[in-house]
């Protein structure tokens, strides 16, 4: 049996592959959720609403900005977060399984 493999599929299937394990985790998808509330916060600020270490957080922001799911903005010294419009797509996809 011959199985035609196409290369562009491939590639497609391991940008989804990324995208997927950028929110694969219950911490990230509770960011997300927290971020959609409340658009621009920094890291220091999600940590203080999730009540999660700093260094917790920001590793978890670094993987959804990975993602691309989460955009970064510099504001004096200061990170801001928030979500693309496929993180809000995502959002709404988790909250239909639930």
């Amino acid at each position: 049996m011959e199985y035609n493999c196409d290369m562009a599929a491939v590639i497609s299937y391991r940008k989804l592959e990324r995208l997927i394990k950028g929110f694969a985790n219950h911490r990230r998808i509770e960011i997300m959720d927290l971020l959609s509330r409340e658009p621009e916060l920094s890291v220091e600020e999600v940590s203080g609403r999730l009540k999660i270490g700093y260094e917790n957080a920001s590793d978890h922001l670094r993987k959804l900005a990975i993602a691309g799911l989460v955009l970064k903005r510099n504001e004096g010294s200061a990170v801001r977060h928030k979500l693309t419009s496929r993180a809000e797509s995502i959002l709404v996809f988790c909250k239909r399984l639930q």
